[in-house]
């Protein structure tokens, strides 16, 4: 490939979708809703990514010779550490109290998504390691604490761990699909006492109410409004303020209905639960849940047993559910190793964490290895 040149632009709007999507999304691969113009610019539009929520776009553009755009990285300025799901305010108490300034600091990631995917997106080898170094030497010019990719993929977490960047790994529970005609074929692969425990479970969780699942054109804008007072609901109740607002979501109406399920429940003629997952061409994703009032299990049939059922009617791969939770364990969701990685200027900070995230490493896939054996799964 010729030579290689990496400019910087301040937002997605600067470049046309179908530049982008040909880059972030081309033909031949796996779709990721995520990684999408439509999604990540209605971050930006929104205003749920802005130099005011501490999400300030940067997002580097690489060209050949000619002028064509052979590779993207999205690359955010960040002064908090909000919204990630990878947790480094350990790391940026300890540069602060040695007199260092760990904020900002560079990030690469889809905002508020803990989702594993490509990050660095070009299809030429060269050219991803011309955007690594562009990110680095960003952080260098902009003096910030480092540069962090958030849920790369495994060959790309490898290639960057290669390239001297320290690799970081966490526990997702993640429901592989084993080539399952129905719900059923998936129980057969449980434990009996495991398979009727799932039963009974859902029947309860449905007893009552009318479960109905939703995408493409069946969406309305009231089911967007249900689902919008839930989404806020469960926000308070967990982290105070939710990052995204109903502006965001009524982008992703417009734009990506069609790579939306929504699972509602319905109870004498009214909404009282919501659950947002996204489809992709091999997965699906669950991000959002929320109720308008309690019902007992409920929480685990919209997000986890509805999921199972439509990736299994739609032949999709997997499902994964989002950060934490090992109550998915007990439902078929398998304990699978995600991980980020990380570059950073301070030599002393640095050299301390490398230390530390060995030892970490070590720690989590011993903990896989041990909740493998809890699970629901009949043993051999």
């Amino acid at each position: 490939m010729s030579e290689i040149s990496v400019r910087m632009i301040e937002g997605l709007a600067e470049i046309a979708p179908q530049a982008w999507d040909a880059i972030a999304n081309p033909d031949g691969q796996a779709f990721d809703p995520f990684l999408s113009w439509d999604f990540l610019e209605a971050l930006e539009a929104s205003g749920c990514v802005s130099e005011e929520t501490g999400w300030i776009p940067r997002h580097l553009i690489a060209e050949d010779g000619a002028g064509g755009i052979v590779g993207v990285l999205p690359l955010y300025v960040k002064t908090h550490s909000y919204g990630e799901y990878v947790f480094d305010h350990a790391w940026a108490d300890a540069l602060h109290r040695a007199g260092g300034e760990y904020y900002p600091k560079l990030v690469t990631a889809v905002p508020f998504t803990p989702v594993t995917g490509r990050r660095v997106l070009a299809a030429d080898e060269g050219v991803r390691r011309a955007l690594a170094a562009a990110a680095q030497s960003v952080a260098g010019q902009w003096n910030a604490s480092g540069w962090h990719v958030l849920f790369p993929d495994v060959s790309e977490r490898e290639a960057l761990a290669a390239s001297g960047l320290s690799e970081r790994l966490d526990i997702q529970f993640i429901w592989d699909n084993r080539g399952y005609g129905s719900y059923d074929d998936f129980l057969g692969d449980l434990a009996s006492r495991k398979r009727k425990a799932l039963r009974k479970e859902r029947e309860a969780a449905q007893a009552g109410l009318e479960i109905v699942p939703l995408t493409g054109a069946e969406l309305t804008q009231e089911h967007w409004d249900v689902f919008f007072a839930c989404y806020q609901d469960t926000g308070a109740r967990k982290w105070g303020t939710p990052y995204l607002n109903r502006e965001f979501f009524q982008l992703i109406h417009e734009r990506m209905a069609q790579h939306v399920l929504m699972v509602m429940a319905c109870r004498d003629g009214q909404w009282i639960a919501s659950a947002l997952n996204f489809i992709g061409s091999q997965a699906l994703y669950g991000r959002y849940w929320g109720c308008l009032e309690g019902h007992d299990r409920l929480h685990f049939e919209l997000c986890y047993h509805q999921a199972i059922d439509y990736a299994i009617a739609h032949g999709l791969k997997r499902v994964e559910a989002g950060a934490q939770g090992h109550h998915k364990l007990a439902r078929g969701y398998r304990p699978q190793a995600v991980g980020s990685a990380h570059f950073l200027t301070h030599q002393g900070l640095a050299t301390a964490i490398g230390r530390y995230l060995s030892r970490e490493r070590q720690a989590v896939l011993a903990e896989i290895s041990a909740l493998h054996g809890e699970g629901p799964y009949r043993k051999g």
